[in-house]
């Protein structure tokens, strides 16, 4: 049986459950490794698998320790938590001889185990392969939860007139940062990089959630520790001190905030002693993070807007084997597609107004080429009054969207239904890239059979999507999926897929934008507060 990590997520109550995605941190230490190596001990490295469609995936690796068969790794994976599913983990250990890719044959297993997430901390014994246990060595993973309301702080440290513990040169230091638990135990914060040959060294600033520096309580105990770096592991001890992020702050009203790095056994032993060097904090930054659901509560409202293909691929919607056929028994693709990302969106609109455009359809008497079909009373009702033509151009559509973008409290979707690649690829890679920088999120449904491969271009999953100019995308703001994926599956599970990533493309427009959330819940309109604000999340199940 697997065994499980824990982060249970606070319960969210707005007149029924609301099932949400959270970040959850793991930290990775081992205990008696295999010794693979003949003149030094072990460098290890772990890597974390997840299991996607049965298959194991690296998502990522610490740094290599070396000569360390005890390592306490500073890397901390992230991950995204759900707590109504199976998240399978897998930790491999590696002694790493080289610098290609970790995991060949060139390196040697020490051991991994498996697990799910369902407990703050597991220590389990490294099995080798066919389930023989690597001798004594263990792996000691904690889990801890980061929610959107504890924000980050940015630290910058220096130190000056450390004691050089090197004959030739000079020490080359480096600091761990330690937090002391509840229990007394001893949690890595951070460790900072080397600096080489250096009594006065100014290490590169550092990043870490107020949850893990802290446990966010400003008055916890940090114990702070400096070392000189040895290649073989041994490294030597230059002094330690002890801090609080209370301390830290005062930083911000202009005082300077040092201490003296202390070296307990010369303390004792020497009378006139005063410090083995001093530790300067120089700068502090603090960065509140907001979730999708603050700027929601905040009173930040998604407007709805779908674009349709009127091309002549579609097939006459007079012939049942048009993709527009109104079939009086059930809803043809569009409608489905329209019908399941709509429901939810609605929700997030006070007025439930929707914007409907679209795009390759001739309208007469004329039948001149029209792009916006105005607000349409309904998708059936247009249907026998245009005469579906072409070309498939979808970047008037975004820019006409793009540019009539000015209330920064209201944040938009365009779903944009097609049955065919887009013609003007150049042009819509362009329109995507400029629209980056707005609050707009793209989903494309690709309808019927059509071959869309290059339709993935635009879904910036697989690499970043850039401008025919080379220019990148700010933030990754489209998805694109094909409809016959879904067609015997529930409307439910296609609005899942297609809306998946709206909550995180919003907070990253925001906090781009340095934009807290626009007023406290006291203030929101009725429709926010219904029991809807919760659907997004009870639909997608994230």
């Amino acid at each position: 049986m697997n065994d499980v990590l824990e982060a249970t997520s606070p319960a969210t109550n707005l007149s029924g459950p609301v099932t949400c995605v959270t970040k959850v941190e793991l930290r990775v230490s081992c205990k008696a490794l295999l010794d693979r190596d003949t003149l030094n001990k072990s460098d290890p490295c772990v890597l974390l698998m997840v299991q996607t469609n049965g298959q194991w995936m690296e998502l990522d690796r610490t740094e290599v320790i070396k000569s360390n068969l005890h390592p306490v790794f500073a890397k901390v994976f992230s991950l995204d938590y759900y707590f109504e599913e199976v998240q399978k983990l897998r930790f491999e250990v590696y002694d790493i001889h080289g610098t290609h890719s970790i995991g060949t044959r060139d390196d040697d297993f020490l051991g991994g185990v498996e697990c799910t997430l369902g407990q703050k901390r597991m220590v389990k014994p490294l099995l080798l392969k066919y389930g023989k246990y690597a001798g004594k060595s263990t792996i000691t993973v904690h889990a801890e939860e980061i929610s959107g309301n504890n924000g980050y702080v940015e630290l910058s440290f220096r130190a000056k007139k450390l004691d050089d513990k090197d004959l030739f040169s000079k020490s080359d230091p480096f600091l761990e940062i330690y937090r002391i638990n509840d229990d007394e135990t001893e949690q890595l914060v951070h460790r900072t990089e080397v600096i080489k040959n250096n009594l006065n060294p100014v290490w590169e600033p550092f990043k870490v959630s107020l949850i893990s520096l802290c446990s966010c309580d400003e008055d916890r105990k940090l114990k702070c520790l400096v070392w000189d770096y040895d290649s073989r592991g041994k490294h030597d001890f230059i002094g330690e001190f002890y801090a609080t992020f209370r301390e830290m702050q005062a930083i911000s009203s202009g005082n300077k905030v040092s201490w003296d790095c202390v070296n307990p056994k010369y303390k004792q032993k020497k009378r006139n002693y005063k410090n083995s060097g001093v530790v300067i904090l120089t700068d502090i930054k603090l960065h509140k993070v907001y979730s999708f659901l603050d700027y929601i509560m905040g009173g930040c409202q998604i407007h709805f807007t779908v674009a349709i293909d009127f091309t002549a691929s579609n097939g006459d919607p007079r012939n049942s084997c048009s993709l527009h056929y109104i079939n009086p028994y059930q809803p043809n693709e569009y409608l489905k597609a329209l019908i399941a990302v709509g429901e939810i969106c609605q929700d997030y609109d006070s007025d439930k107004r929707f914007s409907a455009l679209g795009f390759g359809a001739r309208i007469p008497p004329n039948y001149e080429v029209r792009l916006n079909l105005s607000l349409v009373e309904a998708y059936q009702n247009c249907l026998p009054k245009i005469q579906l033509y072409g070309p498939t151009n979808v970047s008037p559509i975004i820019n006409r969207i793009a540019n009539a973008l000015f209330f920064l409290q209201r944040y938009h979707i365009l779903l944009i239904l097609t049955d065919g690649v887009v013609t003007d690829m150049a042009d819509t890679r362009e329109a995507i890239v400029r629209a980056s920088y707005q609050p707009l999120s793209i989903i494309i449904v690709g309808v019927g059979n059509a071959d869309f491969t290059d339709m993935q271009i635009l879904d910036g999953d697989d690499g970043v999507l850039r401008s025919p100019k080379g220019e990148p995308v700010l933030r990754d703001i489209v998805q694109f999926v094909p409809f016959r994926d879904f067609k015997t599956a529930s409307p439910a599970a296609l609005a899942k897929c297609v809306l998946a990533e709206v909550p995180k493309q919003v907070v990253e427009y925001y906090s781009h934008k340095a934009i807290s959330p626009f007023c406290p819940i006291t203030d929101l309109p009725t429709p926010i507060l219904s029991p809807s604000v919760s659907t997004f999340y009870e639909k997608l199940k994230l």
